[in-house]
């Protein structure tokens, strides 16, 4: 019985070997086939980046960027949290949450009914609330003297108006022992 067994299958090795390089052959043959009409051979190129031919050009518009609209802020509820760009939220720093201004950079703030304006350090992502522009910090949100919410402007910061970065410096150097004397 033994030996029938064994030269049964001894008999079946080449079919099976011939199944499985035919396999295998199927396999590579559909792995290596062109590409559908409808697939470009050539990558795509970056659509954010435009063609370069060696010229610089000035920006087309002089109008500066700016939003206006709807402020609210965040505190103690959030002390402590990770922020966007992984920093703990400080609600006793001038910060500000926006959904596109770059992280780490700098915003002018203005309070429309107010007319006071302060600088804040973008270190998060909001607001979640579709009516909102930025969610200021406490301590931001009381400087502009807003309650709750308030109408406001916002300007980047430029690093190249130097009426904004002597602000900025004036205002970060006035601020920084009020921030570590209450600690």
């Amino acid at each position: 019985m033994q030996e029938k067994f064994s030269s049964r299958l001894l008999n079946r090795i080449p079919r099976l070997l011939t199944g499985v390089v035919a396999f295998g052959l199927g396999v590579s043959a559909t792995a290596t086939s062109a590409a559908p009409a409808d697939v470009p051979a050539d990558p795509p190129r970056d659509l954010n980046k435009a063609p370069n031919d060696g010229k610089i050009r000035k920006a087309t518009s002089k109008k500066p960027w700016y939003q206006t609209g709807i402020a609210s802020w965040y505190g103690s509820e959030f002390q402590g949290k990770p922020t966007a760009n992984g920093e703990s939220f400080d609600m006793h720093g001038l910060t500000c949450a926006h959904r596109t201004l770059p992280l780490g950079s700098w915003a002018r703030i203005t309070n429309l009914k107010t007319k006071k304006s302060i600088f804040v350090r973008v270190n998060d992502r909001g607001p979640l609330l579709e009516d909102r522009i930025v969610d200021l910090s406490y301590a931001a949100a009381r400087k502009l003297g807003i309650a709750g919410l308030g109408k406001v402007r916002i300007d980047p910061v430029n690093g190249s108006n130097p009426d904004q970065v002597r602000a900025l410096v004036a205002q970060t150097a006035s601020v920084q022992p009020l921030l570590f004397a209450s600690r």
